[in-house]
């Protein structure tokens, strides 16, 4: 039964240390996807892509002072990482709203006017030669920019999600180790003691029965 009890933690151990091996590998693997994938678009901050100038372009749009402006300095730096990727989302949603005047998307009126402010009045808006009112403009630009927004802040994600499988994959590894260490440590004490017991120690051998009187 010992026997099989040692052979039971040796592949245990195995198994951990194989298995922390594994989500270490594809941990990096990950991650240097996220990487080399942002690194292939190419995307570089733009000049106001920093504190002081986005407050300043956001004071001029007049946006509300409600709005949390992003604070990372990207400016002139290749998006090449998540961390960098969620930033430039974040500068992007400031220059969506700048155009729209700080209003979101879900509050934008659905069709464009001849004002250019936009109207959700189908009789007010401008019609196309089909005479199907025309879709505002801004809202478009907000289409594009939650798709951006959404693939760059994917990628924040997916790197972090990778550095996870890292750290989960060095506790395996270690706790296999660990476990390993204790195995070996037991299998080797109980050795020593079947040894010791298995000797017969001088007193105990040669001594006799001593027939009752």
């Amino acid at each position: 039964m010992r026997k099989l009890f040692e052979i039971g933690g040796f592949v245990a151990t195995a198994v951990l240390v194989v298995f922390g091996i594994v989500a270490i590998t594809m941990g990096v693997n990950g991650r240097s996807t996220v990487h080399n994938s942002l690194a292939l678009e190419q995307i570089v901050g733009t000049p106001d892509m920093n504190a002081t100038a986005i407050a300043a372009e956001a004071k001029k749009a007049g946006l509300p002072a409600s709005i949390t402006l992003p604070t990372a300095d990207i400016a002139g730096k290749p998006i090449n990482t998540g961390q960098r990727a969620r930033d430039f989302a974040s500068y992007m949603r400031i220059h969506a709203l700048e155009a729209t005047g700080g209003v979101p998307y879900a509050q934008l009126p659905r069709y464009a006017s001849a004002d250019g402010k936009g109207t959700s009045d189908t009789l007010k808006a401008l019609k196309s030669p089909s005479g199907q009112p025309l879709d505002n403009p801004v809202r478009n630009l907000w289409i594009t920019e939650t798709a951006l927004t959404t693939a760059l802040n994917a990628s924040f994600l997916a790197e972090n999600v990778a550095l996870f499988g890292i750290v989960v994959g060095i506790a395996l590894l270690l706790t296999g180790l660990g476990f390993g260490v204790l195995v070996i440590g037991g299998s080797l004490r109980g050795r020593e003691q079947a040894a010791k017991s298995g000797k017969r120690t001088p007193e105990t051998a040669g001594t006799k029965a001593v027939p009752a009187i």
